[in-house]
């Protein structure tokens, strides 16, 4: 590894947007590199920009053109190529808090110092609203020490709207190799596979009280707005699966009781989600998909089912009928203008 840091910017179309996130992240200096992958993007001068920003600095950027094989592909390639210790995937419409990078860094560079070297640091992520010009912070210090290295079995408990996104994690990247992490091609919303399956494999922790990440919200076409998700449900499904199928939530259990107790939380959030957004779409075959959702999970583990179908907010995705439906819908549109998390 000759590098503290990489970078991994999936681009698809995206040149109206990208040379704000580059520029953020070329702050980071000559320990950094940027893997700049265009996932066969067509319709404007991505390539191009990814071309022009590895000619300009080519001792940082790197460029990997592929054909289109979606955003988990570039995290992929990311992955196989990247020369960095650690490995952070940010996307090409958000960007880093300059200052924040800077103490990232110094503290990595220190953990490379050491004989075993750190396997994840936390950071939190800022929500930057486009349509309300907003911003609300994610943070994690009513869960996790400060400015020390711990384990899964010192943290606290997460608020019920609070997770680790890939917003707000950095891996050792050959963790994220060991782990034998494979995010699928052509699928959105890989990036909850990404943030969870390697959990189990990270040993030592660090968090930093710092905005580092600020992740854009707010575009019509985004894969988080709504009608976006409802249109691609199909994709959501086969994330949950994947998570339902690995890592085993039996053996994390035996292992760190504390670790499992989250994963199940985040894997239980993730198929409520699904199941309000099958609730949105209301026909016959979607709610048909949500029962098959629920089954598969009780096919591969029934306690693991048990536990989560009961659960005070899973079991609320799951009212019988059009009230029962109609209800949960009203709830997570409140939520969600609360909140304001897509």
């Amino acid at each position: 590894m000759d590098k503290i840091l990489t970078f991994a910017v999936p681009c698809y179309n995206s040149a109206d947007y990208m040379d704000h996130c580059v520029e953020t992240l070329l702050t980071g200096g000559e320990d950094i590199e940027i893997i700049l992958v265009d996932d066969g993007s067509t319709k404007d001068a991505t390539p191009q920009k990814c071309d022009e920003w590895a000619a300009k600095y080519p001792d940082i950027v790197r460029v990997i053109h592929q054909p289109n094989g979606g955003h988990g592909e570039g995290v992929n390639q990311g992955i196989r190529n990247a020369r960095g210790l650690y490995y952070k995937v940010v996307d090409s419409d958000d960007w880093l808090d300059t200052e924040a990078l800077q103490k990232v860094l110094d503290k990595l560079r220190e953990c490379a110092r050491w004989e075993s070297p750190l396997d994840l640091l936390i950071a939190n992520y800022v929500y930057e609203h486009v349509e309300d010009k907003t911003q609300k912070v994610m943070g994690y210090k009513n869960v996790f020490p400060q400015d020390r290295v711990f384990t899964w079995e010192e943290m606290g408990r997460f608020r019920p709207s609070q997770y680790l996104l890939m917003h707000s994690v950095i891996y050792r990247t050959q963790l994220l190799r060991d782990c034998g992490l494979e995010l699928p091609k052509h699928t959105f919303y890989v990036d909850n596979i990404f943030v969870y399956e390697p959990l189990p494999w990270v040993k030592s922790i660090y968090y930093m009280d710092l905005d580092l990440y600020r992740y854009f919200i707010g575009r019509a076409d985004q894969s988080v707005n709504e009608s976006v998700m409802v249109g691609r449900i199909d994709q959501q499904l086969r994330v949950n699966r994947h998570m339902i199928e690995k890592p085993d939530l039996k053996a994390v259990q035996a292992k760190s009781p504390k670790l499992a107790r989250y994963m199940t939380s985040y894997l239980s959030m993730m198929l409520t989600i699904s199941s309000i957004f099958l609730n949105i779409d209301g026909s016959p075959e979607a709610l048909g998909k949500r029962t098959e959702l629920w089954e598969y999970l009780r096919t591969v583990d029934p306690k693991l089912h048990h536990k989560m179908k009961y659960r005070a907010l899973s079991a609320f995705t799951l009212l019988p009928g059009y009230q029962g439906r109609k209800l949960t819908i009203s709830v997570y549109r409140l939520a969600r203008k609360i909140y304001k998390f897509n």
